[in-house]
């Protein structure tokens, strides 16, 4: 692979530092690779291609969008995009498409994430290696002249019926405030919400790549402050917090306490369970052990993945799930295209809210049944040696290399995972009280960092 690609190419996107790593160049190159892996060349057909609000965003989308037309592809240009928003135009439309994004990472940097037709995913090993060491060698050829066409559609009406209508809002008016971190959710939640009976309270809805206020990543504890503080200022009923491109959503309660993505997990899956008992929902490594106790308990089948959204998206279209939801709040939706949407798993927790007549502490307490460590980072010079020395420590618990090492006991488990990108062992923990927990950790945490 070209170095250029090499070190921008990761296991589910291309992220890099902008225009040191990613430019225009890079980007024309890569729509020319990615034309043909998808079959749009010479007049096979169109790609969507969306953009977020960050300042290098319009110029490598159009880049995209020239490598794409050069080779003889058509492009349907949606502007302003969240990444789920891209997904259901290549869904509804049944086009391949590409989301230009970096996500959460901050504002020096961008990225490509892709799909096919469908919104199928692509990830290094199903398409992703292929286009990024065909663009390597595109680098230095002329591209010529551009023979597809350029058509621009405003998909945001069309994405905003489409989530209400799969999560339908009825009940009591709810006050909830928003966080978008100025981000694309600032440019969706609008639209969405408005469909709906509640009462908003926007934090940061101008869109603004180089998030003047906090980063947009949720997963990051410090970047919930300013929404905390407003939902109890407001009174709100529940604070929702969105990354960058809006995929992934942070649920903050009524006390201002945020609600686990493991137990929005099981909450979502319940829902869908009465709609269609015996369904299959899915949770990778990480999740609380509780979702799949309650998911079992309501009647359905929980099937356990490892971490990463094209290996939970392959294993959706595989066992048929109806839903499947990551402990990074990641939720999927095979009636959203087996794709991931942040706003559609708001619409759930809002959902479920509105026909309550409890808070949101109250509706999360029979999904929230043991004491979690959260995702806990060691830098280590030998991840290998590392997982080997757990591996001989805990050798009389059961254990399973379904994604890194996950060790089980009668009362706690652990999961190690090797970062795919940095030095890094990510540690979780969970325990069935908050001293189990503790005790567990630290002694992992001694022997990882030992």
């Amino acid at each position: 692979m070209h170095p250029r690609f090499a070190a921008v190419t990761k296991a589910y996107d291309v992220r890099g530092t902008t225009p040191d790593q990613l430019d225009a160049e890079l980007a024309l190159a890569f729509g020319r690779a990615y034309a043909d892996e998808v079959g749009v060349s010479e007049g096979g057909g169109e790609v969507v291609v969306g953009h977020d609000m960050r300042d290098s965003s319009p110029e490598l989308a159009a880049a995209i969008a020239d490598g794409i037309r050069a080779q003889g592809g058509d492009v349907l240009l949606v502007g302003l995009a969240s990444t789920d928003l891209l997904y259901a135009a290549s869904g509804q439309l049944d086009l391949p498409g590409v989301m230009i994004t970096a996500s959460h990472n901050p504002a020096g940097y961008n990225g490509f994430k892709v799909c096919r037709a469908g919104a199928r995913p692509i990830g290094l090993d199903t398409g992703l290696r292929t286009i990024a060491e065909a663009a390597g060698e595109l680098l230095d050829q002329p591209a010529g002249a551009l023979r597809g066409t350029l058509t621009e559609r405003d998909f945001l009406e069309d994405y905003a019926e489409l989530v209400v209508s799969l999560a339908p809002v009825s009940g009591r008016r709810l006050k909830v405030v928003v966080d978008a971190g100025n981000g694309m959710a600032g440019h969706t939640a609008r639209a969405v919400l408005g469909k709906i009976d509640v009462d908003v309270v926007p934090l940061y809805f101008e869109l603004d790549g180089t998030f003047p206020n906090h980063e947009a990543n949720p997963l990051d504890s410090s970047t919930l402050v300013d929404l905390q503080a407003a939902v109890t200022e407001h009174g709100a009923d529940l604070g929702l917090a969105f990354d960058g491109d809006a995929d992934r959503c942070f649920v903050v309660d009524e006390r201002a306490e945020l609600v686990a993505p493991s137990a929005i997990t099981a909450l979502i899956g319940t829902r869908y369970l009465a709609q269609q008992p015996g369904a299959t929902i899915l949770h990778n490594v990480i999740c609380s052990r509780a979702v799949p106790e309650i998911i079992t308990e309501h009647g359905g089948t929980a099937i356990r993945t490892p971490v990463g959204h094209s290996l939970i998206k392959a294993e959706m279209a595989r066992t048929d799930a109806v839903f499947g939801g990551e402990h990074s709040g990641h939720f999927y939706f095979r009636d959203f295209y087996l794709a991931d949407s942040g706003m559609l798993a708001a619409l759930h927790v809002m959902g479920a809210l509105a026909e309550s007549d409890g808070t949101v502490s109250q509706l999360m307490a029979q999904f929230s049944r043991y004491a979690a460590s959260g995702e806990i980072n060691s830098t280590v010079t030998d991840a290998d040696e590392v997982i080997a020395r757990l591996v001989e420590t805990y050798a009389d618990q059961e254990q399973d290399r379904l994604d890194g090492l996950t060790v089980t006991a009668d009362t706690w488990w652990f999961n190690v995972r090797a970062s795919n990108t940095e030095p890094l062992l990510r540690l979780n923990v969970e325990g069935d009280d908050e001293a189990t927990m503790a005790r567990v950790r630290d002694e992992v945490l001694e022997l990882i960092r030992r």
